[in-house]
């Protein structure tokens, strides 16, 4: 069971916006390949700060709604919200280091 929720167009707002929780967004589609490169590592961040931090994974083929209220240019982005607002951006395959400490600063 995965520990990461599927925000699509009609959810995100419950899901994602009114998240008592920070919560990192992974904006990704199937044919990227930098986008398959981070997803254990986003994964792993799921499991790792379960109760700390959602984690959210939204399909910009299927959800372009989104992708475009957030101006996603590029993917992978991942986005981090904190009481409905993005605080922090992150594009491209992102190491895992820098991901989790960027993630600090906002789960307090």
């Amino acid at each position: 069971m995965s520990n990461y929720i599927e925000a699509t167009d009609d959810n995100f707002e419950s899901e994602v916006l009114g998240s008592e929780v920070p919560v990192l967004v992974d904006f990704w589609a199937v044919w990227c390949a930098p986008c398959r490169m981070i997803a254990p590592i986003v994964e792993e961040l799921a499991s790792e700060k379960e109760g700390r931090l959602k984690v959210a994974k939204v399909d910009v083929d299927n959800n372009p709604q989104t992708a475009i209220k957030y101006n996603i240019r590029s993917i992978p982005t991942l986005l981090v919200f904190k009481g409905g607002n993005v605080v922090d951006q992150m594009v491209g395959a992102v190491p895992k280091s820098m991901i989790e400490s960027r993630l600090e600063k906002h789960m307090h």
